[in-house]
């Protein structure tokens, strides 16, 4: 695959993170502290999108898998979806002349419609790894590309957005001028992608995708289950540090301005750490490297709780090393699912990337909600009231949050990743009997190789 396509595809990324880690670092506080309602009714918010997400995932899905266009199945989504996305999110982050009810509404309807259309321009996007190559470990390498880019995005949002918003008259304008500019790049690079990405994998021209097919696909998938079990995990703690991380140096430290130090270097090891990612994979597997990071994450994590908010630089210092951690957990789940394409393709016959891209997407937008509303929900259960001295007990919910959540779920990603069985040797097997099966029959055939037959137990 041409270094130029892997960079048109990655850069994708970095404008995609610059919305992802935008709500998920700073939507929650926005609502508490800028936009004036409740933990409890922030919290509802959230829940409510992911409800939609439970139709609308599986649908958009669905409606890529039938798309037949002179320009792909998938590209066309990022043509098109960009702009009305970059719009959206900016209404997110806007405060109305409203009463507190009035807001409430708004919040629940921008949100609701940013979910909707984040999904339009992300499952295609996220399933074009699957459609960009079928070799095992270059699927390892593009995703580590793509991550690069995503860490860049989630660097400028995470270091920028704090220092950037105190620069306007308010914090309401300061997160609209903020979110307006992020809109006119993240834009300006989904096109990059599109112009620079070509579909080289691609199910026979022929091939009718039923309802049922989708279905095989994704249930009678055990990778793909697997895969979504550990994305949902990793997801779910990465979105309770990530959104606990402003009220902890906030509140428990006493030191909002390090916000910006931490996130950036937490997330500048992380990129660091992407580096070693593909060795790593190479050397244990992919999931084997999965479990190497949890087990990392669990030992920092445990120094960070025992360390004093009178020790800054050493809640930076175990931040670091629990990012460290942190980058084969956020590479190879994206890695992985290219893989469980192909499994169904191989077991079933058909190939259905809008639906397992679909599912994938929805249990990490799941995690993504349930981890926001669980933050918004336990701060209230604890009587947290915005911009007021904290409790004990709040400040000691706000620790576990960002601590002892965060190790449970690692160590449930540990156990889990060792029923994980589609590694490089077994996934060489089914390109050669993929490519035994189409030899005569689709163009798709070209995409497929091996070198022989291997026992693979499946």
């Amino acid at each position: 695959m041409k270094l130029k396509a892997s960079l048109g595809y990655a850069v994708g990324d970095l404008g995609i993170n610059l919305y992802f880690i935008s709500t998920l670092t700073f939507l929650l506080y926005f609502y508490t502290d800028v936009l004036g309602i409740s933990a409890m009714a922030a919290a509802g918010v959230f829940l409510v999108a992911r409800l939609v997400d439970a139709v609308t995932d599986p649908l958009m899905g669905a409606i890529a898998e039938r798309t037949r266009t002179r320009w792909g199945r998938l590209r066309p989504y990022l043509l098109f979806g960009a702009i009305p996305l970059g719009v959206i999110t900016v209404a997110t982050f806007t405060v109305p002349d409203l009463d507190e009810s009035g807001k409430v509404i708004w919040a629940y309807v921008t949100y609701t419609l940013f979910g909707i259309l984040y999904t339009v321009v992300t499952i295609p996007y996220s399933a074009l790894t699957a459609s960009l190559t079928d070799d095992y470990q270059e699927r390892t390498r593009l995703s580590t590309f793509r991550m690069a880019f995503a860490f860049a995005g989630a660097v400028i949002v995470s270091v920028g957005v704090a220092e950037w918003v105190q620069r306007f008259a308010s914090p309401a304008e300061g997160y609209v001028g903020v979110m307006t500019i992020f809109a006119v790049v993240a834009t300006l690079l989904l096109l990059v992608t599109f112009f620079n990405t070509r579909e080289v994998v691609q199910p026979p021209a022929d091939e009718k995708l039923s309802l049922n097919d989708s279905f095989r696909a994704v249930f009678y998938n055990p990778p793909l289950i697997i895969v979504i079990a550990l994305f949902t995990l990793g997801m779910l703690s990465f979105t309770i540090r990530q959104t606990v991380t402003v009220y902890y140096f906030s509140y428990n430290v006493g030191r909002p301005d390090l916000i910006s130090a931490f996130f950036g270097a937490t997330l500048a090891t992380m990129f660091v750490g992407l580096v070693f990612v593909p060795k790593l994979a190479e050397r244990f597997s992919k999931a084997g490297a999965i479990q190497i990071g949890a087990l990392f994450t669990v030992l920092a994590s445990i120094g960070f709780y025992f360390t004093s908010v009178d020790a800054p630089m050493w809640v930076i210092f175990w931040g670091c090393l629990v990012a460290l951690g942190g980058a084969p957990i956020a590479v190879l789940g994206w890695a992985m699912i290219p893989d469980t394409v192909d499994y169904a393709q191989w077991r079933f016959g058909k190939r259905a990337d809008g639906a397992v891209y679909s599912m994938s997407s929805f249990f990490q937008k799941l995690a993504k909600a349930l981890g926001g509303a669980g933050v918004a929900s336990a701060l209230a259960a604890v009587g947290y009231v915005a911009k007021q001295p904290q409790s004990a007990e709040t400040l000691e919910m706000i620790l576990n949050l960002m601590t002892i959540v965060p190790i449970a779920l690692m160590a449930a990603m540990i156990l889990l990743a060792r029923l994980y069985k589609l590694d490089g040797e077994t996934h060489a097997q089914m390109r050669y009997e993929l490519a035994q099966r189409y030899a005569s029959q689709s163009p798709v055939a070209n995409s497929y190789g091996g070198e022989g037959p291997i026992d693979s137990g499946l």
